[in-house]
């Protein structure tokens, strides 16, 4: 028999809520690239690093690079953090380590992208960072029943367009509100 009450949050923000005061995920918003039975995966979308794109391509020392890429790259999670994550917008270009996550934005993990984008063949937007969040089978569903985190519907404009520190307050736009208003126990949408 199957759990019919199961609600994935794929493609869905979520809002680390004022009482997640400490720690990584303290005024974090991340984007839920997977979510199903089984766990849940996304990469944080306002934590900049102190590098930029260009350093990343540098160290990887690709032939034929092009360096203008003064975009930052993200902290995306604890997880793996020695591991490149891309998201971007779906595109004909076929990467060798990709999945749709929607029908418009795909996430990649192979070199082949990064490659493209030093040589400024790449998708026309992407946001890059060093690791992913991870949970595991029910550990979300707790953290969502604990009043962590506000689910809201993603929004490929906070994704690609807005800047770090804006990209809560845009995510919460759509809802109407602002981060100000969110009580310390609030739930999720």
């Amino acid at each position: 028999m199957t759990d019919t009450s199961f609600q994935s949050f794929k493609n869905h923000f979520l809002i680390a809520l004022p009482a997640l005061k400490d720690g990584f995920f303290s005024h974090s918003i991340t984007y839920l690239c997977e979510h199903d039975a089984q766990g849940a995966m996304g990469i944080i979308i306002n934590r900049p690093l102190d590098i930029d794109v260009d350093e990343i391509l540098e160290q990887l020392d690709f032939d034929g690079h092009v360096y203008n890429h003064r975009q930052p790259v993200y902290a995306g999670g604890p997880v793996h953090t020695d591991r490149g994550f891309v998201l971007h917008p779906r595109d004909e270009q076929q990467w060798e380590a990709s999945v749709n996550v929607t029908d418009s934005v795909t996430l990649t993990t192979s070199l082949d992208i990064l490659d493209a984008i030093a040589r400024d063949r790449g998708p026309s937007q992407s946001l890059i960072a060093l690791g992913y969040a991870g949970w595991d089978a029910g550990q979300l569903e707790e953290e969502l029943q604990e009043s962590t985190w506000l689910t809201v519907p993603a929004s490929e404009h906070v994704i690609f367009d807005v800047s770090a520190e804006n990209k809560v307050d845009a995510a919460l736009a759509i809802l109407g509100i602002h981060f100000s208003q969110i009580a310390p126990d609030s739930g999720h949408a």
